[in-house]
Order: C-alpha cells, then structure tokens, then sequence
C-alpha cells in the first residue's frame, strides 16, 4: 500500500528560519539522517535501513541563500499529480523571482489545502521545483523547499535546505511532482543530491 507523505513532517522546526549558519545546515542533515534510519520513526523499513547507503549533500555554499521577491497571486485550487494516483489539493499562493547565474528566476509557491486547516501549518508554503541537476547530481522527481508566508514583499530562501521528497528513498511513499512551471533552467548547486547507491 503506498503511503501518502506530508512533506512538512519531515523538516525539524527550526529549518524554516532564514540564513542559517553552516553549522546549524550540518546539524539539521545529521538529524535528518538520524530520522530516516530511526527504526521507531518508521519512516524507512529494515530492509531499506538495511539497504540505504546514506545521503548525500553540496557543500554549504551562503550565496544561495536568496532574497527573493515575492507576490501573492492566488491561483484556483488543483489537484498536484505525485507519483502515485494520489492528488492532493494545493492553491498557487504566489510567486518568487530571484537573480541566479545571471538569470531572473521565478517559482510558484503552493498552499496545501489540508494543511492549512491545521494551525501548526496554517501559514506554510511549499514550493516544489527541479533544475539542471536533476536526474545527473539530484534527484529526478525534483527536490522541496518549505517556507513561511511572508510579512512583506520579500521572502528568504536557502536552498542549502533544499529536499528530497521520501520517494527518493523507498517505492512506498506518494509524493508531489513539481509542476513544468516550476523547473529552473539553471543548476542549483545546493542542498541534498540524490541519496548514496541509489
């Protein structure tokens, strides 16, 4: 039975605050690692723990992490295709617009809309996205940002927390595929790369 994922859950609270140092990077990946191979969290069974050959990072690089602009744009509510036939229901909240390798890159950020029934999430955004390193150094069904709904026009991004979803370590799990509008014709030389001996 696949098991439909709430990216959320897998981030620690504190990876949410902007500009991290790179010590806090490296603690909030050594915990993630911990998480996936901790047998009581579930998250990977036995035999995939068994298997896993561990994650992999680019080197913390501060550049990227990012002022961006942003506007609110709500868009109509739509079903996100993932890797399975699950659709969960997501809303365009806005868009971000920052400068990279000399490129004026744009992203639309998603509200999931059972999410923000909860009030733990209620000002959550995600913004799923694939650049020119997926499928060569990253993983090719894209990797996840998560953000906060911003006070002003201007948002942070640092894509040093750039995620895999949990498809990247097990068939079992349903995860969102980002849609075309939100692939990057630029690398993206940051966060998690595809896990070890995948």
């Amino acid at each position: 039975m696949k098991i439909g994922i709430v990216v959320y859950t897998l981030l620690i609270g504190f990876a949410l605050s902007a500009q991290m140092s790179e010590d806090e990077i490296l603690e909030h990946r050594a915990a993630h690692s911990k998480g996936l191979m901790d047998p009581e969290k579930k998250v990977l069974r036995q035999d995939e723990i068994e298997e896993f050959g561990g994650l992999d990072y680019f080197q913390f690089d501060s550049t990227y992490q990012i002022t961006a602009t942003f506007k609110k744009s709500k868009g109509k509510k739509f079903e996100m295709p993932t890797s399975t036939e699950r659709l969960p229901v997501y809303r365009r909240y806005g868009y971000i617009t920052f400068q990279h390798e000399n490129h004026t890159c744009t992203l639309e950020v998603y509200q999931n809309i059972a999410l923000k029934r909860k009030k733990q999430y209620r000002k959550s955004l995600f913004i799923p996205f694939r650049d020119k390193t997926s499928r060569r150094e990253t993983y090719g069904g894209g990797r996840y940002l998560d953000a906060q709904i911003p006070d002003s026009e201007m948002m942070q991004l640092d894509f040093n927390l750039a995620y895999n979803p949990y498809c990247a370590y097990s068939h079992r799990y349903s995860c969102p595929i980002p849609p075309e509008e939100n692939t990057l014709n630029v690398s993206i030389l940051a966060g998690e790369k595809t896990p070890l001996a995948h």
